[in-house]
């Protein structure tokens, strides 16, 4: 599926990995009430998930793969070149951070998540 795109935009593709991971940590902190900084620090963000819940640890190392495309390759002419399993990797990174996530919310508001899958 990441690579239907003639030519493959895998750097495109990684980066709204690290969007989309970047959004759930942040929409997490929001539901628990958790003040943060507008950065794009993945280790921040989880940082700040782990005193919600200690959970969010076994997240970290899979999460490191992302934090090259929080900017390198926001902007054209970036000098990231990523390759199709390191973006089959982010798109894995990102699944995972979502059903993580997505498990921990109270059961009526994953329901409305469940129905639009």
């Amino acid at each position: 599926m990441i690579s239907e795109h003639d030519p493959p935009v895998y750097e495109t593709a990684s980066f709204h990995c690290h969007q989309a991971v970047e959004k759930i940590l942040k929409a997490f902190l929001v539901l628990k009430a958790v003040r943060f900084e507008k950065v794009h620090s993945l280790s921040y963000l989880l940082d700040l998930c782990e005193t919600e819940d200690s959970g969010f640890a076994s997240l970290r190392k899979r999460l490191e793969v992302l934090a090259p495309f929080a900017v390198e390759v926001r902007y054209p002419g970036g000098v990231l070149e990523v390759s199709r399993e390191e973006a089959q990797e982010a798109l894995a990174a990102a699944e995972g951070a979502w059903s993580f996530v997505l498990n921990l919310l109270p059961d009526p508001l994953r329901s409305t998540f469940d129905e639009g899958a």
